[in-house]
């Protein structure tokens, strides 16, 4: 037994058990453990030798792994502090099935620093207690030399940065539970989740994917899913969904992140951004916890746990993988000006994160977001690289995209890093060798690293280049026809180097940051007034063109070159060689009404809105469905290898002229099936010469988008066409070489 001792503290607590019962002993020694300090609470200090007068014995327990783990003689608890001169672990036992604990009351146990340490590592094992559904966090005491980068306060409790599970409220949005509180907690009772005797993930090269961003609560949060209420913006909500997925065609979905986080940060104190509620979640509370109020019917975080493997299962079940957008560049911790402590920061904040002690110990802000996590410090990689291995092996998830991964680029103190060994080490782990790695490589410190990203030969990146270049040239900007060509022939400028592949350039037009593709050709100008900040959040770099009037409009024409714009925007990303990624509900055309940073919005702003897809369903749905499938029967559009001669060619001989937006070209296979596309920008009808098929073959349309549906996509191709073509404004053809 080691001096560890046991304390009774008064702790509100907005977390509670997921209702199992404990065995007969544990349940009698904790009734006992709490009838004890109930008696006594109202007693500024209390302190008892744990054996004699709780019922639990301590050890000194081990330094490894970190969290909460089950050993023989107990639950042990590990914890890194480097700074820490004091630790308290604290617990509250579940009681009697109920959510909420009594009056949070929860027990402290000290740790002693010549037995419960081992280098910066505290630890104890106690036995005895619950295998589930006990919370636990720290409270942690250390220098309080903030011009050191310290930020030790021993009243607040802290998250175990370790914790599997994390609970807290239960509902999402529960306005009554607002300011309720996280604790980690644990699960070693449950059975192993049976991924089944025939189980094998899709294994999808990347050269075949077909991205769909997309957010789990919008994705069926609205009443229009027809779901159950008690699974609408669930994961179990999303299995529901799977055949809408598999009617688009895409084969892999990039999840928003599914981290535990507190939508209502926000709230928390009177300010102009008080009435959002955080839908998109980049803001982590701890990395390893499935969010737990993505469970159904509130369960919590075990049916969370089990919930999230039931999506990943009948998504691969499906055919469809599963890539999580992860964000390890800063956490929700905020800033020095109103910091919101709930893990980090309170256990060794010089450590998890960048400080400037050039400036006070003033954090370092590369996120935008108030506080960035120190990367490349040996521990917190470490916390990073158990993070990632754990949603691989635990999970079975498919690959990562990194948010802000530029700061996953700097050293300690902020300067980039030519070899930064994060990305290094992420690229070479056994574990991750089978993962799709995506970065997005820029961060809000001017670390724009498109096309530059170390990369080992396997990182592949958000290319912001392609997205603005197509963007350009689809909206009729002059000088834009060689970026054209070159960002759908893969961005050989950009990824032509050492072993990469065109695969390794992720393209999209739109993401969930910015417009959606209706409202880029609907606005010239950011709408974001009801985000609260006074229209200063947000992208002004949109490249939109509203097509003649701002905003919604009863004009047909118009709505109709909008509806032409949006199918020529598809057709270029289908065809491009790269990555494609599309935004949930741009196959229906949904709008946030001109908001490009719509974070803070749990409404129909965000939500996927199933009524207008059923609306859509034989027109634009029709078109972006049948444009994807089109790219996956046609290997011309995924080549191993960046275009060469034999591979395209390009119908042009004017490439210097500013003012020409118009493109064609052929894309060749080796089997006889080529492909010929034409991209006209100009607001006239240009008349262009269409080349002879090769041998044995006839060109027949397939793609025209200046029609309506559904002669706008005839996946079978229609023949009759001749030596020229009159490609109208603003429009795109596809034709294909067939057998006569």
């Amino acid at each position: 037994m080691c001096s560890s001792r046991l304390k009774f503290s008064k702790q509100s607590s907005g977390g509670g058990s997921s209702g199992r019962g404990l065995s007969s002993k544990a349940r009698a020694k904790t009734t006992t453990a709490l009838n004890v300090y109930g008696r006594r609470a109202h007693e500024s200090v209390l302190e008892e030798e744990a054996p004699q007068k709780l019922g639990f014995k301590t050890f000194p327990g081990q330094a490894f792994p970190f969290g909460a783990s089950q050993v023989e003689n107990g639950i042990n608890f590990a914890i890194f502090s480097q700074h820490a001169t004091a630790v308290t672990l604290c617990l509250s036992l579940p009681q009697g099935g109920k959510f909420e604990r009594p009056d949070g009351e929860m027990i402290e146990v000290a740790l002693d620093p010549k037995v419960n340490k081992t280098g910066d590592v505290w630890h104890i094992c106690i036995e005895d207690l619950p295998r589930d559904d006990v919370l636990y966090g720290y409270k942690i005491d250390g220098p309080r030399d903030w011009r050191q980068g310290h930020r030790f306060d021993s009243s607040i409790m802290l998250i175990d940065p370790y914790a599997k599970l994390v609970d807290g409220r239960r509902f999402f949005g529960d306005a009554s539970h607002k300011l309720s509180k996280f604790y980690g907690t644990y699960d070693f009772d449950s059975l192993p989740f049976d991924w089944g005797d025939n189980y094998t993930p899709p294994n999808i090269p990347e050269k075949d994917l077909v991205i769909y961003e997309m957010n789990v609560r919008a994705f069926t949060a609205d009443k229009s899913s027809g779901l159950d209420p008690n699974i609408r913006g669930s994961y179990l909500g999303v299995i529901e969904k799977i055949p809408h997925l598999l009617e688009l065609g895409v084969n892999a979905v990039e999840l928003l992140p599914v981290f535990e986080f507190d939508e209502f940060e926000f709230q928390r104190r009177p300010n102009p951004r008080d009435h959002l509620i955080n839908t998109w979640g980049y803001s982590t509370i701890n990395f390893f916890a499935p969010m737990n109020r993505y469970a159904s019917r509130g369960g919590g975080p075990r049916n969370a746990s089990w919930e999230f493997k039931e999506m990943v299962k009948a998504l691969h079940d499906a055919g469809i993988e599963v890539i999580l957008d992860v964000v390890y560049n800063h956490t929700n911790e905020a800033d020095d000006k109103n910091p919101y402590t709930t893990s980090f920061r309170g256990i060794d904040n010089k450590v998890y994160y960048m400080v400037d002690l050039n400036n006070n110990g003033q954090l370092l802000n590369f996120s935008g977001c108030g506080n960035t996590l120190n990367c490349n410090h040996p521990l917190v990689m470490e916390l990073i690289l158990d993070s990632l291995r754990h949603w691989v092996i635990e999970y079975h998830v498919d690959g990562f995209r990194f948010d802000l991964a530029s700061v996953l680029c700097r050293g300690t103190d902020g300067s980039p890093l030519d070899a930064p060994p994060l990305i290094r080490a992420i690229a070479k782990d056994s574990i991750l060798s089978s993962c799709k790695i995506i970065a997005e490589p820029w961060d809000c410190g001017g670390l724009y690293l498109v096309g530059k990203f170390p990369n080992w030969d396997r990182w592949a990146e958000w290319n912001g280049k392609y997205r603005d270049d197509i963007r350009k040239f689809i909206k009729g900007d002059s000088g834009m026809k060689g970026s054209f060509a070159t960002r759908v022939a893969g961005s050989a400028d950009l990824y032509k180097v050492h072993k990469r592949k065109p695969c390794h350039s992720v393209n999209f037009v739109i993401a969930h940051d910015g417009f959606t593709l209706r409202d880029l050709v609907s606005y010239n100008f950011k709408h974001n007034d009801a985000n609260g900040e006074g229209g200063n959040d947000g992208c002004n770099d949109n490249f939109s063109w509203n097509c003649g009037f701002e905003g919604e409009t009863d004009d047909h024409s118009i709505k109709a070159l909008r509806f032409r714009q949006m199918k020529n925007f598809h057709l270029a990303l289908m065809i491009s060689q790269g990555i494609p990624m599309m935004l949930m509900g741009d196959e229906y055309g949904h709008t946030r009404y001109g908001n490009n940073n719509s974070y803070g919005h749990d409404t129909s702003m965000n939500n996927f809105q199933w009524g207008l897809l059923d609306a859509e369903k034989s027109s634009h749905f029709r078109f972006f469905s049948e444009a994807i499938k089109f790219r996956q029967t046609h290997q011309v559009f995924t080549s191993d290898n960046f275009l060469s001669k034999k591979d395209v060619t390009w119908h042009e001989n004017n490439w210097d002229n500013q003012e020409s937006k118009f493109l064609a070209f052929t894309l060749h296979d080796k089997n006889g099936g080529d492909v010929y596309l034409a991209f006209n920008a100009h607001d006239y009808f240009v008349k262009v010469s269409i080349p002879p098929p090769p041998p044995k073959r006839r060109w027949l349309r397939v793609v025209d988008t200046n029609f309506e549906s559904p002669d706008d996509f005839i996946p079978q191709g229609l023949p009759g066409i001749g030596s020229t073509y009159n490609v109208a404004p603003y429009s795109s053809i596809l034709l294909e070489a067939k057998l006569t």
